[in-house]
């Protein structure tokens, strides 16, 4: 029998499951048992008022209506996908449904991931021993769907969400997903495995996975992943960080505190080594470690997303645990008292996690997932233009259209121009008050795009921006830091050649954004009165 914690294989009677190919020559204890969406008999799903019956034998005859193997969940509704006596252990969960964009099926789209609560209650407990938004216990997180390949977890092509961490139970178990979003849950499908037993020794401990926020982290205070007492071993952490400050936010360690030590004996040396990579971070997925969304280094805004599995390393306490993370990060000198740029500044950007873990008995972790509206990070933008609303006269020879593409909400606007020459758009906004702001593009790149020098009220902003890519795809465009007073101005983007490989001068184009930048860049005021005309200054 493999004596390993996370199989916990020497916990159960008889080797409940293999833990290697050579476990699979020997025999299994108990009985295997599925709880899964399939159509069943007498179940009305479509055309009429919904009726259904878990227990009733599956449909599996020659109509249709036998294919209808889905659910749909209202807003608001919370959909039962397992509710069933122990002992048992849960073995695979398999769950996939629709994506949020507008589709045939739902015409006004669906719910997003981050919006759907997935809550798994042990032996009737009123507390959930599971409870994270369905995305972010996948790997998931920021609504974004992305592939995971890794042992406990996959996300097969960012639409299949795949779990084979192994959950026992003694008198129950139960698993529900909360629609808490204003749109449906649309075509719902599930396959949740588990093995029915005779008994499961006392000291058996339970599964447990908890999300935690801070929007933004608390100024002074490492990040609490987890804080619980009791017994047991720490098997995983996923965090999802959302930039409020320029340049890297990575620097901070990982202080993991055992059985009530008032000093962490664990302490590491940097938030991407925690996660097992090195010099930063990049989009990966392995069996123990990755980093499924990763969009842009460095700027006011991106999003990274990484997951630790310790399986092979598990964290054992005995009497209590407690996971932190520091948040601090390089910084750019308008962040810094002393109007510097260095590595080591407490920053304050948005974080939020989710903690995995077993332990015997019931844990002491106390925070509740706050709802959907509340889990969405907060919006940064003083100013939006959207490009598809601009007049047809703030551009140069060559047509405009408005085109829908899957990477934004709304239509981006597409200018085509056959040559350079007297290519260009120009894109006016007006500033209300004077703070401190980022100015930047969410913009189109693909293969037929060009090559444009950006210029506010005539003013040079760095260098000709390359929008070719080979494949279509977004980035943010980010351009300036400054201080500019109220008043109206105007961005223009002239068009000045293209690269080598692309086939044409085309520009695609989402909107313009001022962003907000951090409350102490105001507070400071380093480039209150800093003339942005004669030095435009881009913090990275």
């Amino acid at each position: 029998m493999r004596h390993s914690l996370f199989w916990v294989a020497p916990l159960l009677a008889g080797n409940l499951w293999a833990g290697s190919l050579d476990d699979l020559t020997r025999p299994l204890p108990g009985r295997s048992r599925r709880a899964t969406s399939t159509m069943r008999q007498g179940e009305v799903r479509r055309g009429g008022e919904v009726k259904l019956d878990p227990s009733a034998p599956p449909k599996g005859d020659s109509e249709e209506a036998s294919n209808w193997d889905n659910h749909r969940v209202p807003p608001g509704a919370t959909h039962v996908l397992l509710d069933e006596r122990g002992p048992g252990v849960i073995t695979h969960l398999w769950i996939t449904f629709l994506g949020p964009e507008p589709q045939a099926w739902a015409p006004e789209g669906s719910a997003n991931h981050q919006e759907m609560l997935l809550r798994i209650y042990w032996d009737g407990r009123e507390k959930p021993g599971v409870e994270a938004p369905v995305g972010d216990f996948f790997a998931n997180c920021f609504g974004e769907r992305r592939e995971v390949v890794s042992l406990p977890v996959v996300v097969e092509d960012a639409d299949s969400y795949n779990c084979f961490w192994r959950m026992p139970f003694r008198k129950s178990a139960r698993i529900e997903i909360v629609n808490q979003s204003e749109k449906p849950i649309g075509l719902l499908y599930y396959n949740i495995d588990w093995i029915q037993l005779d008994e499961l020794p006392p000291d058996t401990p339970y599964f447990h996975a908890q999300y935690h926020q801070e929007y933004p982290v608390r100024s002074g205070k490492d990040y609490v992943v987890l804080e619980t007492s009791g017994r047991g071993h720490y098997v995983g952490t996923v965090l999802a960080v959302r930039t409020r400050s320029p340049s890297w936010f990575g620097e901070g360690d990982e202080k993991i505190y055992i059985d009530g030590e008032s000093e962490p004996s664990i302490w590491g040396t940097g938030t991407e080594d925690y996660f097992l990579s090195a010099w930063g971070l990049k989009t990966t997925s392995t069996p123990f470690f990755g980093v499924p969304f990763f969009d842009q280094w460095g700027i006011v805004g991106g999003h990274t997303s990484a997951y630790r599995w310790h399986i092979e390393d598990p964290l054992v306490f005995q009497q209590g645990i407690k996971v932190t993370f520091e948040h601090f990060g390089w910084i750019s000198p308008d962040e810094n008292p002393d109007r510097r740029s260095m590595s080591w500044n407490e920053r304050e950007d948005d974080y939020a996690s989710v903690a995995f873990w077993y332990q015997v008995g019931e844990p002491t972790f106390a925070a509740r997932a706050p709802r959907a509206a509340e889990r969405t990070l907060p919006g940064l933008e003083r100013v939006t233009v959207h490009a598809r609303d601009l007049p047809s006269e703030r551009h140069g020879a060559g047509q405009t259209t408005r085109q829908q593409l899957s990477l934004y909400p709304g239509a981006q606007l597409l200018y085509q121009p056959v040559v350079a020459e007297d290519a260009w758009i120009e894109i006016p906004f007006e500033v209300q008050q004077k703070e401190p702001l980022r100015l930047l593009l969410n913009a189109t790149k693909s293969y037929d795009f060009g090559r444009y020098q950006a210029r506010l009220d005539g003013i040079k902003l760095g260098d000709p921006i390359d929008f070719f890519s080979p494949e279509v795809t977004k980035e943010e465009v980010h351009l300036l830091d400054f201080w500019p007073e109220p008043g109206q101005y105007v961005l223009r983007l002239d068009c000045v050649g293209k690269a080598v490989r692309s086939e044409g001068f085309y520009l695609g184009l989402e909107s313009l954004r001022l962003r907000e930048r951090r409350p102490r860049v105001a507070e400071y005021g380093h480039d209150r009165d800093r003339d942005w005309k004669s030095d435009p200054i881009l913090h990275r």
